[in-house]
């Protein structure tokens, strides 16, 4: 086998096995070019190569190994992927920690990962320094920004003692590169590990824009909020990062930096067609616009498209699984005639890689147009939730993981989602699927968005309670849009309850949470 090692940098081409192998290409082929940007900060791919260099031989000089557990505190920052980048090019595990869980939360995350170094951004100060005592493993605490605690370490100055060389230790294909928890939907949150060789291959998938320039709206302690920049890494395109999600930033933003891509789920959308200076931004440079992590009201995309042209994919996937299935641009229209019209309201195909069914409970496949679970087998499937041997035998069946949501199949293969196997409610022996109930819903006028779970109910076993936010200037009483709701769908299938509300708990992604939507509203 031919040695390369030897062959200096600009006549070389780096193999890509790890994502530190693609970070090193980066630097050596487009040094100067922007690789993130966040507000007035910019990092180039020469800088972001080199910082995350240091900071991973300053890691390696205190004693870390290839493949400790180093994790992160924080809201999007520039110094998030150079943290990335130090545990990418050394072989060690990033796991990021959600800054909206409860301490015993934030607790759990780094127990059960056994972090051995904690990095945290100031303001999370007072959260930390009350979880010190709990946590046995941790024997590094380094903080982003000032001022800096006494018991931690200023980042800057650890950088600094790293090595310009780098470390010695150097990641493989094989070595576990980010290890992103659950949002504990089920339970407690469940570690998933990820490898550099799946990771590659999804940076690859994802690199679907010849000139990527990307907004990330998505919190990098998400899976959503890593993947689509690796997309950028794989084709050294430039991601524009923003802290929270804000509609008039987001117009100023494509029109300043002239975006060419993002990620945003249905509420994104909705704030930015209600925004009433839309107008005023030129938008023209936006050509991809993924719509993920939830359904999407067909009524919602349809005025999307009237507005920003074709431009949106409907992906999804799941952070054990992957990509799982994609609407592609091209099948994301309106002049498609009614059964393209009809699959608006699908998430596309399985993907090509991807070896999925629909499955009844037995394990069995199910007919066309007949409800099961969606089960998946594909390159980036998951290697089995991180010290939990036992809730890895329950998500999987056979070598497939099972990923809780139901749909079901066109006949010509175009895969539905109707809900998630837990959020389903059975009332008075019928099945009631939420995403039918909340599309009746928000088909109201005066409906802005609207969200579905059940209600313990001493008759009928659950009944259908609908959480709504309205338009803004609107009044509805809930008589009123119940009775719309059956012009619609079947009378057993509305709400009985109709609880209005100014705003809807989310998860990292943006999405719904229901889990809190239950604790808040669900009693009998």
């Amino acid at each position: 086998m031919a040695d390369f090692s030897a062959v200096p940098q600009p006549c070389r081409n780096f193999g890509m096995g790890t994502i530190g192998q693609i970070l090193q290409r980066n630097a050596a082929w487009w040094p100067e070019r922007d690789a993130f940007v966040l507000g007035e900060q910019r990092l180039s791919y020469g800088a972001l190569y080199d910082r995350g260099s240091r900071l991973a031989s300053a890691l390696e000089n205190g004693g870390l190994e290839r493949q400790d557990r180093i994790a992160m505190l924080s809201t999007n920052s520039l110094e998030y992927f150079e943290f990335f980048t130090a545990a990418e090019i050394a072989g060690f595990i990033a796991t990021p920690v959600s800054f909206r869980a409860a301490p015993p939360e934030i607790e759990h995350h780094l127990t059960d990962s056994g972090t051995s170094v904690l990095f945290f951004e100031q303001s999370y100060s007072a959260t930390v320094a009350g979880l010190r005592g709990r946590l046995p493993n941790v024997t590094r605490y380094i903080c982003i920004g000032g001022p800096t605690p006494e018991w931690a370490e200023d980042y800057e100055s650890v950088l600094v003692t790293g090595d310009p060389a780098g470390p010695i230790s150097r990641s493989q294909p094989d070595d576990i590169t980010y290890l992103f928890y659950t949002s504990g939907t089920t339970g407690k949150p469940k570690g998933v590990p990820m490898t550099h060789r799946s990771q590659v291959r999804s940076a690859h998938s994802t690199a679907n824009h010849p000139a990527l320039s990307l907004l990330q709206l998505s919190p990098a302690f998400h899976v959503g909020g890593r993947g689509p920049s690796l997309g950028c890494y794989w084709v050294g395109g430039k991601t524009v990062l923003h802290k929270t999600f804000d509609a008039t930033a987001f117009l100023e933003t494509v029109n300043d930096e002239r975006i060419n891509a993002t990620f945003m789920v249905p509420p994104m959308l909705i704030a930015l067609l209600d925004h009433p200076r839309i107008d005023d931004y030129d938008l023209s440079s936006l050509e991809l616009v993924m719509l993920a992590s939830t359904t999407i009201s067909t009524d919602l995309l349809r005025r999307g498209l009237e507005r920003f042209g074709q431009v949106f994919y409907i992906a999804y996937g799941s952070t054990e699984g992957g990509g799982v299935c994609r609407l592609p641009r091209h099948e994301v229209r309106l002049d498609g005639g009614e059964h393209m019209t009809r699959r608006l309201a699908s998430v596309g195909h399985f993907e090509p890689e991807c070896d999925g069914a629909i499955l009844d409970d037995q394990g069995r496949p199910c007919s066309v147009g007949e409800v099961g679970e969606l089960c998946i087998h594909n390159p980036y499937i998951f290697m089995g939730y991180w010290n939990n041997s036992n809730a890895t035998l329950a998500a999987m069946q056979g070598d497939a993981f099972r990923t809780g949501d139901l749909g079901y199949m066109d006949e010509q293969g175009y895969v539905f989602l109707v809900d998630r196997k837990k959020d389903m409610l059975i009332t008075g022996g019928e099945n009631v699927y939420s995403r039918e109930v909340e599309e009746a819903l928000d088909r109201h006028p005066a409906v802005r968005e609207s969200a579905v779970i059940g209600k313990p109910d001493p008759n009928w076993g659950e009944s259908v309670c609908a959480v709504v936010i309205l338009q803004p200037g609107q009044t509805l009483d809930a008589a009123t849009l119940i009775a719309f709701a059956r012009t619609q769908i079947a009378g057993f299938k509305c709400p009985k309850t109709v609880i209005f509300v100014d705003e809807m708990p989310r998860q990292g992604t943006g999405k719904t949470d229901k889990v809190a939507l239950r604790k808040l509203y669900g009693k009998a």
